[in-house]
This record gives C-alpha cells, structure tokens and sequence, in this order.
C-alpha cells in the first residue's frame, strides 16, 4: 500500500472509532434512533472529509485528539445529508453504500429523526472542551459548519438541486448548485484543520481555494460516474440525473470536455498547496485519487 492509502485508512479507522464511541449503543426508549443513527453513519464509505479534516489539521500539528473528533462530526453532518437526501420527498433513493437505505429499513420517520439526531450531536461533539481547550476556535469551528450546511450552503444546494427537475440550469447555475450542495462540506473539511491550527491568512485562503476546485472536481467525476458506473461499483442507484431530466456538468459539456475540467480543477487544487511544501503531500495524491476514482 502506498502512504496515501494507508493515510486514508488510518483516518477512515480513526473517524470509525471515535463514531462509534460518541454514538453508544442504547436499551432505551431511544433505542430505535440510536440503532438508525449508528447503521447509517457507520456503514462504510471512503470517509473523504474526515481525511481532509485530519490532513489539514496535520499541516499545522494539531493534536490528532482534537482533529479526530472534528472529523467525526463533519462525517456526521455528511451522513445526514445522505439520509435526508435519500428521502422519498428528496432523491428516493433504495441503496446507498451498497445497503439499503436508513429510510428503507427503519421507516421514513426515524430516518428523518435519525439525521435530525446525527445534525444536532455533530455541533454538540465541536462545542465540547475535547475538542480544542480555546472557547474561540470551538466558536469559530461551530459558525463556519452552520455557515457551510445551511441556506447559503449544503441545504440551500439541495433546495437548488430539486429545482433542477423543473428548470433548464445553465453551466454557471449548475456550479454554483454543486458549489453549494457538494463543495461546502468539502471546504470547511479544509478549513476545519486551519482553525484548529490557527492558520494564518494566506494559509487559510490557499487551503480555501484547494477545496474549492477540489469540489468541483469531485463533482465533475460523480456525474460521470454516474452514467458510466455501475450500481455494484457505486453502492448506489445509477443515471438517477438523467432520469429525473436534470442537467448535470455532463450533460451540458460532453464527458470529455467535462472530465478535460476536472483534471484542470485538479493540478489548480494541486498548485494551491505549495505553500504548505512537503506537507501537502497527501492532499496533493488525494485530489489525483478523487480525479481517477471508480466509485
């Protein structure tokens, strides 16, 4: 294995374990939440920004103690966005991650509760002690994420990604949709690590402009893989776009042109780190992992 991967699982473990640590097991009259909330958040995934959360973090040497719970709440507030989302009101998606979905197997209502709990228990994990002894920085960690998942961010993408069905969006529409509902948690996975080690201004703006290009990279890829993957690949339902008549980045440029931007998106993601020097090595191979990804 080379270091990235071994990188990669050593943060998917680490967030694994701190999940299912913040997340117990319960005989109470919680139980059925508590059970939806652990099957959904800990049924696998690549844990993409939990490792930005922790390699960014890295780049300043901040304690993987504080890091470690930081990237446990953003992989919290990623899988309530996925349980939503695949609501019947929302995608109505069956399968997510190759299991069915928290919907499919404990009912609408307690999914819905289920990210409700997994929302609500990511800001509780920010605002503890453990996470960072400085008041400030567990403020400023708590209004960047609200900043990043609400109106203006991850949930507003979302309510532009319904409106997608019934609209003919254009390039600039469709970047700022995937800006919003896709490149915001991305950006405050990176921004995470620059808050927690107090980064200076040129740092935390270079890491910014490294998540920015990341996300739509990130996105490019996902719409071609969704009409070149299959569902054994992705663990998911496939051509659910073009099914649903949205226009994607695909769509409107052609799956060359589109995967000819990402790559661009890529080696501009790339050049903003070095600043960081050797250091960002492993966020440099993982924006060439997101550009060849399978799934």
């Amino acid at each position: 294995m080379s270091n990235f991967d071994v990188a990669l699982a050593e943060a998917a473990a680490l967030t694994d374990a701190a999940m299912d640590d913040l997340i117990p097991i319960s005989d109470g009259p919680e139980k059925q939440v508590m059970e939806a909330m652990r099957y959904s958040v800990l049924a696998g995934g690549k844990r993409l920004r939990p490792f930005l959360v922790i390699a960014s973090a890295d780049l300043f040497s901040v304690s993987r103690s504080c890091s470690e719970r930081v990237a446990a709440a953003i992989e919290m507030v990623h899988t309530y966005s996925l349980i939503h989302d695949d609501l019947p009101a929302m995608d109505d998606d069956d399968l997510r991650r190759g299991k069915p979905t928290c919907h499919v197997k404990y009912g609408e209502a307690t999914a819905i509760l289920a990210g409700d709990g997994l929302l609500t228990l990511a800001f509780e994990i920010i605002a503890g002690e453990e996470t960072h002894v400085r008041a400030e920085v567990r403020c400023e960690l708590a209004l960047e994420l609200a900043r990043a998942i609400g109106p203006q961010g991850m949930v507003g993408g979302q309510m532009l990604d319904l409106m997608a069905e019934d609209r003919n969006f254009d390039v600039p529409e469709i970047t700022r949709l995937q800006r919003m509902k896709t490149g915001a948690l991305i950006g405050i996975s990176c921004l995470a690590g620059a808050i927690l080690g107090k980064a200076n201004k040129n740092q935390r703006h270079m890491l910014k402009a490294y998540a920015h290009d990341l996300g739509l990279a990130f996105q490019l890829i996902d719409d071609l893989l969704d009409i070149e993957g299959s569902e054994e690949e992705m663990g998911k339902a496939v051509n659910k776009d073009k099914a649903a008549g949205k226009a994607t980045f695909v769509t409107l440029l052609g799956p060359e042109r589109a995967r000819s931007q990402a790559k661009l998106l890529i080696q501009q993601a790339i050049k903003h780190l070095d600043i960081f020097g050797e250091k960002g090595n492993l966020m440099r191979v993982l924006a060439e992992f997101v550009e060849l990804r399978r799934k």
